[in-house]
């Protein structure tokens, strides 16, 4: 990770190296800090941040899963995220509002614990890189939905990723894919999964997935484009058979998928996906004027 100057933390810039929290902070032990990733892009020479609102009013919404009272409005932390950018001086990276609950308490208990907030931002290039991947199944499955709020972004959600990721990255594949407790398909460890046949856009319906807000700009991009879009329970047998494959999320941007368990997914032509991609990139670089009000531009 490339370091910057400052990390945002309770209202306060705070250099890089001092910002620290204590060994029994809650949600270290717990997992129950909730956060967003949020990319922004250099963009008509200016940075320029990807979906803020719908980012930062998700953030809210998953801190509502503790109960968690974040201590700061929506527009002030959306202004931190940009003041937080420009005073790096970067134009392009990632950024990480964390809302954690603090030092002070700890027991499963959060009520009256302490919520803290904090904002970082830092280059990063692309999450999978560049190239299709190559994914494999996990033999871990997804977190079942009745075990949790699976619309909030909670930190603990990703001990399961991790798992799956490691596992499958241990066997030389790129990314994990994971099922649900029924069999059928789920997201990646950080991504969202879409399969295009017969010149239509499959995606598993919402329930056992975070619906990402990546996910739904390729869906809104996709019927602007008069692809039809179809969210429904997707078996492995489906997939195989597709003729693309795709992931969407922040970090992984929209990344194509080349196999799923040593099975090579359509053909080299990759019509949808590459469009969609392409489409989405223009769009976050500002080169595409009908969908500006997607990027919020740093003055």
């Amino acid at each position: 990770m490339e370091e910057t100057k400052f990390i945002w933390m309770d209202g306060k810039l705070v250099p890089w190296q001092d910002a620290k929290i204590h060994i029994l902070t809650h949600s270290l032990h717990y997992g129950s800090a909730v956060f967003e990733g949020i990319r922004f892009y250099e963009a008509n020479n200016k940075p320029a941040v990807f979906k803020l609102e719908e980012h930062v009013k998700r953030l809210f919404k998953s801190a509502e899963a503790f109960g968690a009272k974040i201590p700061f409005s929506e527009q002030e932390i959306s202004q931190a995220i940009l003041n937080t950018i420009k005073e790096n001086n970067i134009t392009s990276g990632y950024i990480r509002p964390l809302v954690y609950f603090g030092y002070g308490k700890m027991g499963l208990g959060v009520k009256d614990a302490k919520v803290n907030v904090s904002i970082a931002v830092w280059p990063w290039g692309s999450y999978l890189g560049e190239k299709a991947v190559r994914v494999k199944t996990s033999s871990f499955i997804r977190i079942h939905p009745k075990s949790s709020i699976m619309e909030a972004k909670i930190s603990g959600h990703y001990a399961n990723s991790i798992l799956a990721s490691e596992e499958t990255h241990a066997q030389g594949f790129d990314e994990a894919l994971l099922l649900d407790s029924e069999g059928k398909i789920a997201e990646g460890p950080g991504e969202n999964f879409f399969i295009v046949k017969n010149n239509k856009l499959l995606t598993p319906k919402k329930g056992t997935i975070l619906p990402g807000i990546t996910r739904n700009s390729i869906i809104q991009l996709a019927k602007d484009m008069n692809i039809e879009v179809i969210e429904k329970d997707l078996t492995l047998e489906e997939v195989y058979s597709a003729d693309e494959a795709f992931f969407t999320g922040t970090a992984a941007e929209v990344t194509i998928i080349e196999s799923i368990d040593n099975k090579q997914i359509g053909s080299k032509e990759r019509p949808i996906s590459e469009k969609l991609k392409s489409t989405f990139l223009d769009i976050v670089h500002g080169k595409n004027p009908k969908y500006k009000d997607w990027l919020t531009e740093i003055i």
